[in-house]
């Protein structure tokens, strides 16, 4: 754990349903994410763009990091990150600090192979935040795990910098995981359950606290989506990246309590708390048995999807 954002150290992280991938040359398709509702941006430096392209990408995207800071982004505003280039050379590094500046709500580290390059880049925007004057922790740090190594250790690389929050096992078609674990790829994701259940359990052992997954890439597939995004949710993630601005809807909708969830998980907490008043510890509810153990999982879906999304 990095001495300067211990994971008690750091600002209070908002779950985010949807984090939608934008190329870095293409800015301007941010009103379009923002029309959207993504809950958070990803402009991307790594693979959406081309080694010719890497410097004036850049070069915009921190504009675009500018701009978001002198909006003073509005309560609609989806938070901005940037996915940057692996951290294997000193442009790397000066890719990173040209980016990660006041605006930016946190860094996309790809290619990550273990806990030393979370911590690594953990140090790199320490050093950002101090030389803008802004708060230990305030870049959130999302590593991604690509290889079968990096995988195994989700655990060491959730608990390496207490900026750490949004985290889990990005399972695409094709992709660098596909490669490195050797499964093949299915709509249904049986072949991937185990790993994402996996990632996903690690990762909340070690106190990251909004793990999120992915990647759906059939654009028009959107009931496939949704299975998807549906099976992710009953495993435990909070959200889903997303490739395309189509899919957001459909991942804030499943990644949502419904109207009739939260009315219901309202009724449950009234009902054990009488029952608690009366000196009982558990009670019959709707047909079921309740007790605190779930009054406070009810209390805690009431907290967490008490703002402005709902």
């Amino acid at each position: 754990m990095s001495s300067d954002t211990g994971r008690g150290a750091v600002p209070p992280r908002p779950p985010l349903r949807s984090l939608l991938f934008v190329p870095g040359t293409r800015t301007d398709r941010l009103p379009k994410a923002r029309a959207a509702g993504a809950d958070a941006v990803i402009l991307d430096l790594e693979d959406a763009v081309p080694p010719s392209g890497k410097e004036a990408a850049r070069d915009q995207v921190a504009e675009a990091v500018a701009r978001a800071a002198e909006d003073a982004s509005g309560p609609g505003s989806p938070a901005l990150f940037v996915r940057v280039n692996p951290l294997d050379s000193w442009a790397a590094a000066e890719e990173l600090r040209a980016v990660a500046r006041p605006g930016l709500s946190g860094i996309v580290l790809p290619k990550v192979t273990g806990p030393l390059d979370v911590r690594y880049a953990d140090r790199l925007l320490t050093w950002c935040e101090r030389e803008h004057g802004l708060p230990g922790g305030q870049f959130a740090l999302v590593p991604v795990l690509e290889t079968a190594g990096a995988l195994r250790a989700a655990y060491h690389c959730a608990a390496a910098a207490g900026r750490v929050a949004y985290l889990g096992a990005l399972t695409g078609a094709g992709g660098d995981v596909e490669r490195a674990v050797g499964y093949r790829w299915s709509p249904q994701g049986t072949e991937t359950h185990a790993l994402r259940s996996r990632v996903l359990l690690d990762v909340r052992a070690a106190g990251a606290p909004h793990p999120v997954t992915g990647l759906w890439t059939r654009i028009g597939d959107l009931d496939g989506l949704r299975s998807f995004a549906q099976q992710n949710r009953a495993l435990g993630y909070t959200g889903m990246m997303a490739v395309h601005p189509s899919h957001v809807p459909v991942i804030n909708e499943v990644f949502s309590p419904g109207p009739g969830e939260l009315a219901r998980a309202a009724r449950l907490i009234a009902a054990v708390e009488e029952a608690q008043a009366r000196g009982a510890g558990a009670v019959t509810f709707e047909g079921e048995m309740a007790d605190e153990a779930m009054a406070a999982t009810a209390r805690m879906l009431l907290r967490r999807h008490a703002g402005p999304h709902h």
